[in-house]
């Protein structure tokens, strides 16, 4: 399934790398909720700062999932999304568990698993995803994210890239 080097094959060696990789995923979900505390307390809702010519910090609340897919569906999407963000979890959990030793493989799934809990947090607390880095060109603003939504997507990169590698290696 995935690739990359193995720390060693004994179960001590599985637990180190399974405690490296949930300990990167607690990190990431630690700055994803701080860096929400720290927006939370300082904006309002819709509230925007320039930062650069192309970089605003905000204040938005994502009542849907990746760029408010179904924002106005009328409450039940919190619950529904939750329930994804749980399974997913326990199937990353599993993943990490299975294939701790698998360096680039590991490194995505603790990347994505400690951006969808933070964002099953946020959705649990506050019924929405607090989303804050608003970047744009011109008049065009690419939806904004968060700390969780940065860290999903480099891991889901990552997992791209561990598969053409593991392909070309011919395993």
């Amino acid at each position: 399934m995935a690739s990359s080097k193995k720390f060693g094959k004994g179960p001590s060696s599985q637990r180190q790398g399974l405690t490296l990789w949930l300990g990167i995923a607690l990190l990431i979900f630690l700055l994803d909720q701080f860096t929400k505390v720290l927006v939370l307390g300082a904006f309002e809702l819709g509230d925007s700062t320039p930062i650069t010519s192309f970089f605003n910090l905000v204040r938005v609340h994502n009542h849907g999932a990746a760029f408010s897919f179904l924002a106005d569906a009328g409450g039940w999407q919190r619950w529904f999304f939750t329930g994804i963000g749980g399974v997913a979890t326990v199937f990353m959990l599993w993943m990490l568990y299975s294939h701790a030793g698998q360096q680039l493989f590991s490194l995505a799934i603790a990347l994505i698993l400690g951006g969808a809990v933070g964002n099953v947090v946020d959705r649990l607390m506050h019924g929405y995803v607090v989303d804050f880095l608003d970047f744009y060109w011109g008049s065009w603003h690419f939806p904004a994210f968060n700390v969780a939504d940065s860290a999903i997507s480099v891991g889901a990169a990552l997992l791209i890239l561990d598969e053409i590698l593991r392909v070309r290696r011919g395993h």
